[in-house]
């Protein structure tokens, strides 16, 4: 539990990342979590400002399929012409 809490900035940094995408993507919290089958609950979990939900490696390469995006846009600075955004 310690390591976990190590890591609660970075969770949250790629929970503000998937809130952005999703937004980019015109997306609401519940099309996407229809789009790649998990709960409304799990996707404001991960997207909460102060929420420490880790995430898998599966979990991170759902979301980035559903919004459309290489994975490796999660790990970079956000860039509007981001070249991780699939057109």
């Amino acid at each position: 539990m310690r390591r976990r809490k190590k890591f609660v900035e970075k969770y949250r940094e790629l929970g503000r990342k998937v809130a952005f995408y999703r937004n980019l993507r015109g997306l609401t919290q519940e099309e996407l979590a229809e789009k790649i089958e998990v709960s409304v609950s799990h996707i404001s979990k991960i997207e909460a400002p102060q929420a420490n939900t880790s995430l898998s490696l599966d979990m991170l390469y759902l979301i980035a399929e559903g919004l459309d995006i290489d994975i490796a846009a999660f790990f970079n600075p956000i860039e509007i012409s981001s070249p991780y955004i699939k057109k």
